[in-house]
């Protein structure tokens, strides 16, 4: 159990599994060893300092939801996906571990037997997605043995399919070729920049967005963030009561120096974000043609979703607040219609959201990155009700799975096992069996056009 445990924290710590994977890429190219140590090191610096910026907005975002709930009385379920896992792995921790390990190893191998050429290397994503897979095998009535095998061969699947999904519209957004996509919440991305297509014909990007000259200043995303935000603080302040801030959050601070400090704390943690993708994007990319020489020809590094966040960073700011919009709708409507009310969780709305939005403007600029994350925002309410049930106890904790992919991937698989472990079995190496069929039948198909 020692070892799972060690092997668990490397595989779901991105910093390592980041720097690991270019050490082995730069190993194979016989890099200098100069070369292989500055490049080692700045991947993991980058993964750090990436991290060390999510964190920054994670913590400037956590008293939103507390407020929003005070402001309208709402109480609900809550989707985040670090509260849910944190509950699971009590009980589901050991088959976690082995899925999650042998499921990377079936990474690769797919990745080198079909044309789904990507290796996912955001470690805490295939954590989740591992443990997810495991509870729905074991609560079908699957053997723990069956759980690590058919779990491991369903995680190397989704760590493919998904980046293939997302790649056409990634070339858009990077202008290469070179790095994948890896967040599973792609099918909320994808369908973002399918509705850019539908509804953004002559919009301008997001990135072009002309302003007055009197507010120029607001083109510096830095600041055009940082006042948003202090604004959407004060305005949630004044709903809940400044009482309730000052004896709930702000540690006795007056709500308009704490609105203040929090909305630029927010654009902090997007600055660090950014600079710590381009620390990764200068390192990975050439460290992994060693992996993709070697090992799996043409083979793409497929990495977390503030890896776009550079490209467009007022997409950025857009998606989140269109998504959290679409998240109120959609709580509304649940509120009309009865029934359970899953809330608009602020940290899946600001990465899946700001996503989205980078997605639906590079396909239909502002109106893409609008209306895209809004319908983003409408399948993060909606999405979990479909998964809860099938979650055995684990579906009523009072949170649950946020992110679109966990919920798509996991409800196949857990309708599948509702007629018995063999069925989900038969579905799991079934669609195994249609992606190596697809790379026989066509093999000289590029896969950037799956």
């Amino acid at each position: 159990m020692a070892v799972l445990n060690i092997i668990q924290e490397i595989l779901s710590t991105p910093a390592v599994l980041v720097a690991l994977i270019a050490l082995i890429g730069l190993l194979l190219q016989k890099k200098p060893a100069a070369d292989t140590i500055r490049g080692t090191i700045k991947s993991f610096l980058g993964f750090i300092v990436l991290s060390a910026g999510a964190d920054v907005i994670v913590t400037s975002l956590a008293p939103l939801g507390g407020m929003f709930q005070e402001a309208f009385h709402t109480t609900g379920v809550v989707p985040n996906n670090e509260a849910i896992i944190a509950v699971a792995l009590k009980e589901y921790g050991q088959v976690t571990a082995l899925i999650m390990f042998f499921g990377m190893f079936a990474n690769i191998l797919i990745a080198r037997i079909t044309r789904f050429k990507y290796v996912f290397l955001t470690g805490h994503h295939t954590l989740y997605m591992a443990c997810m897979i495991g509870v729905i095998l074991i609560t079908i009535g699957m053997s723990t043995a069956a759980t690590v095998v058919v779990g491991a061969v369903a995680l190397g699947i989704v760590m493919v399919l998904f980046p293939a999904l997302a790649q056409p519209t990634m070339k858009k957004i990077t202008k290469s070729d070179d790095v994948a996509f890896g967040h599973f919440s792609t099918i909320g991305y994808w369908s973002s920049a399918m509705i850019g297509k539908l509804v953004g014909k002559n919009s301008k990007s997001t990135e072009e967005i002309e302003f007055p000259k009197s507010l120029a200043f607001l083109r510096d995303s830095s600041v055009s963030i940082s006042l948003t935000m202090v604004i959407f603080y004060l305005i949630l302040a004044l709903f809940c009561g400044p009482d309730y801030v000052k004896n709930n959050w702000s540690d006795g601070t007056n709500y308009i120096m704490f609105s203040i400090t929090k909305g630029i704390q927010f654009a902090a943690g997007v600055f660090i974000i950014l600079q710590g993708v381009r620390l990764i994007l200068a390192e990975i990319v050439p460290a992994f043609k060693g992996i993709s020489e070697r090992l799996i020809p043409n083979a793409k590094p497929a990495l977390d979703c503030p890896i776009v966040y550079t490209f467009a960073p007022n997409a950025v700011l857009i998606g989140f607040f269109s998504s959290f919009v679409g998240g109120i709708v959609g709580m509304i409507m649940l509120i009309l219609t009865g029934g359970i009310i899953i809330l608009p969780g602020v940290v899946p709305h600001f990465f899946c959201g700001a996503t989205a939005g980078v997605f639906g403007n590079a396909n239909g600029g502002v109106k893409g990155a609008v209306f895209g994350s809004f319908i983003n925002g409408l399948m993060l309410t909606f999405a979990p009700l479909l998964l809860m049930p099938l979650l055995g106890d684990l579906g009523y904790q009072g949170t649950t799975f946020s992110d679109l992919d966990f919920i798509a991937s996991g409800f196949l698989i857990g309708k599948a096992g509702q007629l018995g472990p063999i069925a989900a079995t038969i579905f799991v190496f079934g669609v195994l069996a249609v992606m190596i069929a697809v790379s026989i039948k066509k093999p000289g198909r590029k896969e950037s056009e799956s």
